[in-house]
């Protein structure tokens, strides 16, 4: 169709043709299906991309009747929901669910979900193992499933694990090892939910379809990158999984890593899940490895003590609830990393990532290259180079930052911003994150998830740092107050380059 003098092609609608399936969610009155699973469950069901046919079966520890998990998933979906929920339809949802109380550590107990699989016609399509549980029972859960016979039996299941995946590389390797002993790694589903941000996928969308960007994107053209993923929140009532994470397990080995990967990565030769995630293991690969002098020299760690957000007094990591009152637990990290091979060799990526900062707010900018040629006025001391900023959170938009003549004004350069916002452009309801991996779980896409190799590569990152702290215990925690952007050294870490952080 043309639209003010622009072709533009029709959106087509999204087929599923989804077979009707159990998904078993285990830690089904957990936080995660409280908050992100049953909300994101019944909005699939509104849109009418849930099969009719499908059951959801909660798994939890406490014994609770079938009407009084329905009622425990109506007032999950009603405190949750983005919008007021109609009755009728919330209760149509609940009919589709059920629950089975068990231990998932007793292997006697899966022999009622066996039982339950059986009875159910939808399983023989398959079986969707939603692990919502605290990461040391994975392993646990998967191993009871395969000794049971249960995955045998409906051979095309699928699991479904959150990260962070194992505490290290050798970790990782035997959680993967122990999926792999009852699953086929296509039906092995490893979340990461900043991969189903609509502006995380649109990194790939950006860069290779507009030709305008794309031929600079590379060592040539561009400075540095930076990316910052920063939280306005505490640890909350997490600090006993806290205590064993810390900012590098938490955010780093993921999260920050897979955006350095979107951001860093070769074109696919198709848009298709394996090829996507090849490009993606290679810039992990590429990332130039750390010893103790580099990681002392590149890295920065911090721990935030009492300060104030939105003008709120809020305390200090180690008067957490359930955090040693010594810990030397890390909650914000500040690092460069190089990746060697053609297109950015000797492109710095400066990153950072921690809670309680000065604001919560998720972004890439790709910084480019000063002109090499100071043509105009000296009126303009400083000429700020162009910048291209992808946010993530909490705004959805894209925004380039270049220089104009300012207005009557004798060669004077002035810096102005072009900006897209999601929500002013597209005046329709986006899904967010979980309904997003939720369908693409449903369809089997395994394009947002990541895949063994992917795992164990990114694990060989952090593993050094992660070691190297361990090792060298800091001195001067808790060292920035919270509300702040870290600790100072953060600051001088990237300045020392002649540099600033945006």
């Amino acid at each position: 169709m043309e639209e003010s003098g622009l072709y533009v092609c029709n959106i087509p609608v999204e087929s599923l043709n989804i077979s009707p399936f159990v998904m078993v969610i285990f830690g089904g009155t957990g936080d995660l299906s409280q908050k992100k699973l049953l909300p994101a469950l019944f909005h699939t069901f509104v849109d009418h991309r849930f099969p009719h046919d499908s059951i959801i079966l909660g798994v939890g520890t406490r014994p609770r009747s079938i009407e009084e998990y329905r009622e425990f998933a109506m007032e999950s979906v009603r405190k949750n929901c983005r919008e007021k929920p109609g009755e009728g339809c919330l209760a149509s949802f609940a009919s589709h669910i059920s629950y089975l109380p068990m231990d998932v550590t007793r292997e006697e107990h899966y022999e009622l979900l066996h039982n339950f699989l059986k009875e159910h016609e939808s399983a023989k399509n398959g079986i969707i193992y939603y692990l919502a549980v605290q990461p040391e029972f994975s392993p646990v859960i998967i191993e009871k499933l395969n000794a049971a016979m249960i995955t045998a039996r409906f051979p095309a299941g699928k699991v479904v694990m959150e990260k962070p995946f194992g505490w290290d590389r050798p970790s990782a390797e035997e959680l993967n090892g122990i999926a792999l002993a009852a699953f086929r790694e296509q039906n092995i589903f490893r979340i990461d939910h900043y991969l189903a941000k609509d502006t995380v996928q649109n990194i790939m969308f950006f860069r290779f379809s507009n030709s305008i960007f794309e031929p600079l994107w590379n060592r040539l053209y561009i400075d540095h990158v930076q990316i910052t993923v920063a939280e306005e929140i505490g640890i909350g009532a997490r600090g006993r999984f806290y205590e064993k994470t810390g900012v590098v397990r938490d955010i780093v080995q993921n999260h920050l890593l897979q955006l350095i990967a979107l951001t860093a990565m070769e074109p696919p030769a198709a848009f298709e899940a394996d090829l996507i995630r090849n490009e993606r293991v290679k810039v992990f690969r590429a990332l130039r490895p750390m010893n103790d002098e580099t990681i002392d020299r590149l890295t920065v760690r911090g721990q935030y003590g009492p300060g104030r957000i939105g003008g709120e007094a809020v305390r200090g990591y180690r008067e957490e609830e359930l955090v040693d009152r010594g810990s030397a637990t890390p909650t914000f990290f500040a690092g460069v990393f190089h990746i060697d091979n053609w297109r950015w060799a000797g492109v710095p990526f400066y990153v950072r990532a921690g809670k309680r900062l000065a604001s919560g707010i998720t972004r890439i900018s790709i910084h480019f290259k000063q002109p090499p040629l100071k043509l105009f006025s000296s009126t303009c001391d400083t000429l700020d180079p162009d910048v291209l900023v992808l946010t993530i959170q909490p705004e959805e938009r894209i925004s380039i930052h270049f220089g104009v003549k300012y207005p009557g004004k004798a060669n004077t350069i002035y810096p102005v911003t072009m900006d897209f916002n999601y929500d002013e452009a597209f005046h329709i309801r986006r899904h967010p994150p979980y309904e997003k991996i939720l369908v693409d779980l449903m369809k089997g896409d395994l394009t947002l998830f990541a895949r063994q190799d992917e795992i164990e590569a990114a694990w060989s990152v952090v593993d050094p740092i992660t070691k190297r702290w361990d090792e060298v215990k800091p001195g001067d925690f808790p060292d920035y107050e919270a509300g702040t952007w870290g600790p100072p050294e953060a600051a001088e870490l990237i300045q020392r380059d002649g540099r600033m952080w945006l």
